[in-house]
């Protein structure tokens, strides 16, 4: 049987609409769609979609990407997949794991998708220092001042409740 996996990533705007469409040219038989973040392991259609390989399936996915996003992960996916007995294809990157050639060829693009994703983290992390060299800091503002926050662990020393005050003063 040939199996389709498709996913957009949580919280953003994006349409499976031209993952499905892919696929159905592919000729797959079942999908299985997810909108989760790529790099989460629990994904439960993921999850699903390994546990009902049987040998001769094929796993089917429009972009290595959407399958996952590290190397090593993508490993681990291909192991199993390999161990269930299943191929795999990815369409964008032509790579078909049923030949020497496409397990090769899987090998280098999902080095080259990690490498990627290193450097992504190395821009962001030094984007970050540079916004706290100018004295930029990220994250949510505090919701308690210094004046109240003080307040309170005075009045709490003092054995008072947070009952007995209003915790907004």
């Amino acid at each position: 049987m040939i199996l389709g996996y498709t996913r957009v990533s949580k919280g953003e705007e994006q349409n499976p609409a031209l993952q499905r469409k892919a696929l159905k040219e592919a000729m797959v038989e079942r999908v299985f769609e997810e909108k989760a973040s790529g790099a989460r392991w629990d994904r439960p259609e993921l999850q699903r979609l390994m546990d009902q390989l049987r040998p001769g399936d094929v796993v089917v996915v429009w972009k290595l990407d959407r399958l996952s996003r590290s190397l090593k992960d993508l490993l681990i996916l291909m192991e199993r997949i390999d161990k269930a007995g299943a191929g795999f294809r990815s369409l964008t990157e032509s790579i078909d794991t049923t030949t020497p050639a496409g397990r090769m060829m899987m090998q280098m693009v999902g080095a080259f998708a990690e490498f990627e994703r290193e450097m992504i983290r190395e821009r962001t992390q030094a984007g970050l220092q540079a916004a706290r060299a100018e004295g930029r800091t990220g994250g949510r503002p505090p919701k308690l001042t210094k004046s109240v926050l003080i307040l309170r662990i005075a009045r709490v020393a003092e054995g008072t409740t947070a009952g007995d005050f209003n915790f907004t003063s």
